[in-house]
């Protein structure tokens, strides 16, 4: 059985009252060094501020690596975001990035999955150590690369004790899992319902050379489009890799989707890594969940209702309730302070 650290109690409780938040666990212990870790630039001295090199599943998903960047400055800590080339990377994009032959010198390799790329990665920086850092959904099903990173990690972090679970399902291993928190709660937004307004939370339609795809589009499509009919008001929480042609009929959201689903009475969508953190916001969920779609039970279990059928989306939403307490605890991990915890994870590692 996997085994996950057991996290203490918060010491802040999620806005709107129904959660109080989990710590991590105690720090995990090190394996010893991997056989091919020589003494290298990445055995850190202690004075110097930590350097580290994060690869993802989405090559050029560096969404996932911003909401680290107030706190690794604060810190002193230089992340840098391995892609393939530059050609996915807005000029104004704040995370810096670099391709694997002109990246900086490093202490720790920092791996978000085990898909072609950070396995690619992990060949290409084998002097360094290595970590693994759940920051978006994954599992629960082992990856079939998973098995040549395990004998290296050093640590091995989870938002949740549930994304733990399935985190360690995903890299099928014994070890434990830190749970730190994601680092986008640690700036919840205050909810503020608008009477009437749905936010529609889009996953992506079609896969493309940063990631894949998730099945269900056609029925949230059909069930906004019937919500809307019954006089509610749209707007849409875009996912930043989502064809923005599909949702051009109604409002789309300029802010990110947490923040602006602290607007909504309620929220529907493809269950996705932001569903445990607007739920912990307190807006309740309704999941378009296509018989297709693959993800882990905890995506599921912040859902109010879950839908396959768009005529059930009017009742689903006017009847939506916040997720209990337990729930969100389980699926959502501590609140406040997770960008600082995981990077001291990453530190010690």
């Amino acid at each position: 059985m996997d085994k996950i650290d057991k996290p203490q109690p918060a010491r802040r409780a999620v806005l709107g009252g129904a959660l109080g938040g989990l710590a991590g666990a105690a720090v995990l212990g090190l394996d010893a060094a991997p056989a091919d870790a020589a003494p290298h630039p990445s055995h850190r001295p202690h004075h110097r501020p930590l350097r580290v090199l994060v690869a993802t599943n989405e090559p050029w998903g560096t969404y996932h690596v911003a909401p680290l960047l107030a706190e690794a400055a604060r810190r002193g800590v230089r992340l840098t975001q391995l892609v393939p080339d530059h050609s996915q990377i807005k000029p104004d994009d704040p995370v810096p990035v670099a391709v694997p032959g002109r990246a900086p010198r490093a202490d720790l390799l920092v791996v978000a999955g085990a898909g072609d790329w950070p396995l690619e990665c992990a060949r290409r920086f084998r002097h360094l150590r290595l970590a693994a850092s759940s920051l978006a959904y994954l599992g629960p099903d082992e990856a079939p690369g998973a098995w040549w990173l395990r004998h290296r990690l050093r640590a091995i972090t989870s938002s949740s004790p549930a994304e733990a679970r399935a985190f360690a399902g995903y890299l099928g291993t014994h070890r434990r899992v830190r749970v730190v928190g994601s680092p986008q709660t640690d700036d919840l937004p205050v909810r503020a319902p608008e009477q009437g307004l749905v936010l529609v939370v889009t996953s992506v339609t079609r896969p493309d050379g940063t990631g894949g795809a998730a099945p269900g589009t056609e029925l949230l499509l059909k069930a906004a489009e019937n919500l809307r009919s019954a006089g509610k008001r749209i707007l849409v929480g875009l996912h930043p890799r989502e064809d923005r042609r599909l949702w051009e009929k109604y409002e789309i959201s300029t802010v990110p989707t947490l923040r602006a689903s602290a607007r909504a009475e309620a929220a529907i969508g493809i269950p996705g890594t932001v569903f445990p953190l607007i739920a912990a916001v307190g807006t309740p969920l309704v999941g378009c969940t296509d018989p297709a779609l693959k993800v882990p039970a905890y995506l599921r279990s912040v859902c109010s209702a879950t839908i396959e059928d768009a005529g059930a989306a009017v009742k689903a939403v006017r009847d939506a309730r916040p997720a209990d307490p337990r729930t969100l605890a389980d699926a959502v991990g501590p609140i406040g302070g997770s960008a600082a915890r995981l990077l001291e994870v990453w530190r010690r590692a």
